[in-house]
This record gives C-alpha cells, sequence and structure tokens, in this order.
C-alpha cells in the first residue's frame, strides 16, 4: 500500500502514547478518518456508514498501539490499520472506498500474518480481538464485488509498505522519526484537522 507520512503522523502517535492529550488524539483521528472515507463512499450511502465508520476507526487506533508495540515502524502499524478498514470495506462490498484492489486483498494479509494472527484478525473479521461486539450495521453492497471499481485504490505495492513524502519521492518501509516531534502538531490538538 502506498501512504503519506509526514510530522503530523509522527506528532499523532507520540500524542496516542501521552496521557494528557491521548483522548483527544483519538478522537480527533476517528474524526478524521471516517471524514476522509465518507467522502470516498458512494454519496447516497455516506450517512449509513457514518457510525460504523467511527467504530471501525477507533478500534483499529488500538491494533496501531499494538503493532507499534510489537516493533512495527509508524508506516508498518499505520498501514495495518489501513489494511483492516480495507478488509471491512471489501466484505461490504464498498468498493468505492478502497485503497487496495480486491484481488491484493490476500497480499497484504499475509505481509502481516503474524499480527493479524496474533489478535484474531482474518480478512472477514477485520478487528479480531480488538472488538467485542459487532460494528454499528451499514448496509452492504456485494454486488460491486462482482465487478469492482476501485477510483481510490492503487495497486501494485502489495509487497511492502511505501510511503510517498511530502515531495513525491516514494520510500519503501518509511521514513525514520524526526527527533524534534512536537505532540501539539498531532491530529485533534488545533482546529486543523488535515493529514
Amino acid at each position: 500500500m502506498k501512504l503519506r507520512q509526514n510530522a503530523r503522523h509522527f506528532a499523532s502517535r507520540k500524542a496516542l502514547e501521552t496521557p494528557v492529550v491521548r483522548a483527544v488524539v483519538r478522537e480527533g483521528l476517528v474524526r478524521l478518518h471516517t471524514r476522509i472515507f465518507l467522502r470516498k463512499a458512494d454519496p447516497e450511502r455516506a450517512d449509513e456508514r457514518e457510525r460504523h465508520l467511527d467504530e471501525l476507526f477507533d478500534a483499529t487506533v488500538d491494533s496501531y498501539l499494538a503493532a507499534l508495540r510489537a516493533g512495527y515502524s509508524e508506516a508498518e502499524a499505520r498501514e495495518i490499520t489501513h489494511v483492516q478498514a480495507n478488509f471491512d470495506f471489501y466484505n461490504h462490498g464498498w468498493t468505492e472506498m478502497m485503497e487496495i484492489p480486491a484481488d491484493e486483498i490476500e497480499d497484504h494479509y499475509e505481509r502481516y500474518e503474524d499480527f493479524f494472527t496474533t489478535w484474531g484478525i482474518r480478512i472477514d473479521d477485520p478487528l479480531g480481538d480488538f472488538r467485542d461486539e459487532p460494528l454499528p450495521e451499514a448496509p452492504s453492497t456485494p454486488e460491486k464485488l462482482a465487478d469492482p471499481e476501485h477510483p481510490h485504490a492503487e495497486g501494485g505495492f502489495a509487497d511492502d509498505v511505501y510511503v510517498e513524502g511530502p515531495d513525491g519521492e516514494l520510500v519503501v518501509g518509511g521514513r525514520e522519526e524526526p527527533e524534534d516531534v512536537d505532540v501539539t502538531d498531532a491530529v485533534g490538538i488545533d482546529s486543523d484537522d488535515a493529514e
């Protein structure tokens, strides 16, 4: 998968590990990701998916932190959460929201299989042990899986995590964390929630 990575991502990571601001940043990240993916959804379906996405992304914050504790890099941990979301979109037939083509789903699962099996995550159970209750219902569109359209998916990046920097340079594996990370740059700390 191809991700972006900038100082804000590292600030958000640090803030999620900081007790005083953790809850604010978590809420900001959930709100941001829900908003981003609702813009990718079929406009006629966006409202009915909002609560489902809020709770999906809230659970993936926990998997992100678990991946970091397990030694995955910031980019890998974030990619894990995006892969989980794409499993959920795939299961619902929400192909217009997917970031990876449907035919690369298993490749992404296999790359992180150790992490996923540790936490009971499967393609058909994207949150595994990170969620005890089912997510809020949102209507599926399984017919889209027969001939999927992926306007937001970019194929060919299933073998590693690829990070695109602000200058457009593509780095395999992600960037090193800067030394001067400031938690006040994290998502949710101020009113500017741009990713």
